[in-house]
Order: C-alpha cells, then structure tokens, then sequence
C-alpha cells in the first residue's frame, strides 16, 4: 500500500461490528450529523443478522425460560428434543449463568422484563419500516404478522402469560383452531393444532439483504467502513485507534455492537459480562409441488420457525448450548428437519452446507445499551439474544441519541449496562 492509503483517518466514532444493530447504530448516528466509522471483519450482516428468521415482532412480552418439565429435561438430556440441543460441559460452565436466566424467567423476572421490552416492541415495526423505506429495502418486507402453532393443550396453556401482556400493552392476536389455520396457512397439516396469529408482527424475505440495503443507505449518506479486527482496538489519551487494512482509524467515541463477539474485545478492556451464547441452524428448502407459505410460522413447543423466503423455505432450529467457536453439530438440524415435516412438506434441500450462527444472550434476556460505566468513551449496544433483528434498528437509535447528546425516544434505564454492576 502506498503511504496515502493507509494514512490515518479522524472520525467522530467507531462502531464495532456490523451486523443489524452496529449497521443500524452507524446509520443513526450519520443521521444525527456525526463522522461515523463502521469496522468488521467480514462483509455487513454475514453473522446472526444473515441467518436468524426474518420477523420483526410486535409481540414477545415474557423471556424465554428454562426447561423444568421432567419430560422435557429428558428429551433434551437424551438428545431427543429439537428445543434445546446441548453440549453438557458447556452447560456445567453456564450453570452460574442458567441460575441467573432462570431467575429471570419467573413471574417477577417476567414483569420486569415486559415493561422494558414493552416500549421498544411498540417502535420496532415502524423503525424498520421507516429505515427500510429510505435505504430501498422495503420490497423485502411483508405485512401479515407469524403464526405460533401449538401441538398440545399444555403448550397453548403456556402461552398465558403472554397473551395476558399483550391484552395489557394491546397488541392484537387471533386464537385459532384448525380450519381457521388451514384457512390461513393451507400448507399446513393442521391436525389437532391450535395457533396463535400475531397481527402486527412483520417479517422480511431475506434478512442479510436488508442489513446489506441498510448499510448501503449509511455509505450513500457519507459513512464510511473498514475490514478490520476489533480486538485491535486501543486507547491513546483518551483516544480510539483501530488499525485496517485500509489504514489506521480514531475517534474520541467507540461503539462495541458485536453481537457474541463482544466479550472478546471487553474483557481485553477489563470489563466483564454475564454473556452466554445460544447456537442456532438454518437450511433452505424447495417445498413440494403446491405447498407453499404465506408468512413465518413457529412450532413453539418444538422450538423451530419456517420461514419463506426469497430462496425456498428457511427452516430455523432452536436453541443449542455449545461452547460459541465448536464445530457445527449437524444432529441438530436433522432432529428439527424430523419434526418440521409433521407440519410442512419441506422438499428438496438447497444448500449443501449446514449455516450456523450464535446469538448473544445475557440472562435477563434484555441488551446492554448504553454508556460503559467503566470505561470513559465507550458505549455498548450487545445481548439482543433472539430479538436482535427486531431490536436492533430502535437500539440503535436510542444509543445514537445517546452519544450525541440528544434526549433518546424511549428511556433507556432498563438496559443500562451499569445494570450489571450493581
């Protein structure tokens, strides 16, 4: 490289990770005037944004919560579960983090958890909506909410609670039985099932496009962004440096928006927290002659999402505890694969490899946004777990009105990270 290139070049901040919520941070952030810098390894949106189920929920009031059901903790325990897939020296290491998560699922976690997630659920849609219409990505978008299906009376049961915070923060929902989903969904075989039809949801046919649009619109509104490995970030009186591979960046602002590989660059900078990661797998299929859908659907009992998508049919597993970096473990696809096809006639396989990703769960199922408490300049925008398509966007504005000064749209007290230092 010549000198020019890689001169070093000033900015306002850094956003590490570029994923949905560092991309739609980087946005916002140029949105509000500032010189925005945004660093990942890879092209944006090629981790858990790329592969996740597309939806955008307007519903979603109580965190998910720890097996107890003795039938339930067998299943996972013989392998036998397509819920909960795990790797138990990796779940010996989480049990401190598993004690926490499980706290937070009962009815108080519960309350707590709903009156922080309540407001950022109510802006979710319209924020996507509303990015998507200025970056040319609304032709990936569809109305016409999900369907959560459930197989057994227990497991409609199970959805009390959520439909009680609904009710409460009114958000509408249709119960259905089987010819109401088969009316909706034909597709489906819909034998003694009933389904629960989130209205107000929206999802996308292609999220790693949508991040790739969002991103497009930050370097057409003048942002800029580097290939570069965040755990090269260092601190000079009071000042960020990064080197790229196109030349050294700073900014007196860095924003660590790096999903599961957020821990890699904090606890470089002494900062620790509770983050686990769950696993999760996808594959595209070629429905059978005729079946097709019409908008996502979740098994929820069983822990899977088909969604449809510009390439076939995306069938999304459910949750393994694996240490982040083993390898693929594909008996967890397979398991899923098995049971999805008692709902949908799934096809032929498109793709030949397995995709994996992690999402980046702390145990109160809630993100960290906001200033470090710790580490002057720093800002945190991680822990999404599984809302980090939804939340992503609406966080992201929140941090940016942080970081430049601006009084943010929602109060963002319960997702300080000072939460964890208490």
């Amino acid at each position: 490289m010549t000198a020019k290139t890689r001169q070093t070049q000033s900015f306002d901040v850094i956003v590490l990770g570029a994923g949905i919520v560092g991309v739609t941070t980087a946005l916002h952030l140029r949105r509000l005037g500032l010189e925005v810098a945004l660093v990942d390894r890879k092209h944006p949106g090629e981790e858990a944004s790329f592969g996740n189920a597309g939806i955008v929920q307007r519903n979603g009031f109580v965190p998910h919560k720890v097996p107890t059901h003795p039938l339930q903790l067998l299943g996972i325990f013989l392998g036998q579960s397509s819920a909960v897939s795990l790797d138990p020296a990796t779940v010996l290491r989480l049990l401190p983090w598993i004690r926490q998560f499980h706290k937070a699922g009962s009815e108080r976690g519960a309350e707590i958890y709903s009156r922080v997630v309540a407001p950022l659920r109510a802006f979710a849609v319209e924020e996507h909506l509303e990015l998507a219409r200025s970056t040319n990505a609304d032709r990936f978008y569809r109305q016409g909410g999900w369907l959560h299906l459930y197989r057994t009376e227990a497991g409609f049961k199970e959805s009390n609670a959520e439909r009680q915070y609904a009710r409460v923060f009114g958000v509408a929902y249709d119960e259905l039985g089987d010819s109401e989903i088969n009316a909706l969904e034909p597709g489906l075989k819909t034998g003694g099932l009933k389904a629960l039809h989130w209205l107000e949801s929206c999802s996308v046919s292609n999220p790693g496009a949508v991040v790739d649009a969002f991103w497009r619109g930050f370097i057409r509104e003048g942002g800029s962004s580097f290939r570069g490995d965040a755990r090269r970030l260092t601190r000079h009186r009071s000042v960020w440096q990064l080197s790229c591979e196109r030349g050294e960046i700073t900014a007196s602002q860095a924003v660590v928006a790096l999903g599961a590989w957020s821990d890699d660059l904090l606890t470089q900078l002494g900062e620790t927290y509770p983050l686990a990661v769950k696993r999760g797998y996808h594959m595209h299929y070629r429905p059978l002659s005729g079946a097709s859908l019409s908008r996502p659907v979740v098994d929820v009992e069983n822990g899977f999402v088909l969604t449809p998508t510009d390439n076939g049919i995306r069938l999304t597993t459910g949750v393994e505890l694996a240490a982040r970096d083993a390898p693929p473990n594909p008996a967890v696809l397979k398991r899923t694969k098995r049971r999805a096809e008692e709902l949908f006639p799934l096809g032929r396989r498109l793709k030949d490899e397995v995709w994996m990703g992690c999402r980046p769960c702390l145990p109160d199922s809630l993100p960290v946004v906001g200033a470090s408490p710790l580490t002057p300049g720093l800002w945190l925008n991680f822990g999404h777990a599984h809302d980090g398509f939804t939340l992503g966007p609406i966080t992201g504005r929140l941090l940016a009105s942080m970081i430049a000064g601006k009084d943010p749209l929602l109060d963002p007290a319960g997702l300080s990270p000072g939460r964890f230092f208490q």
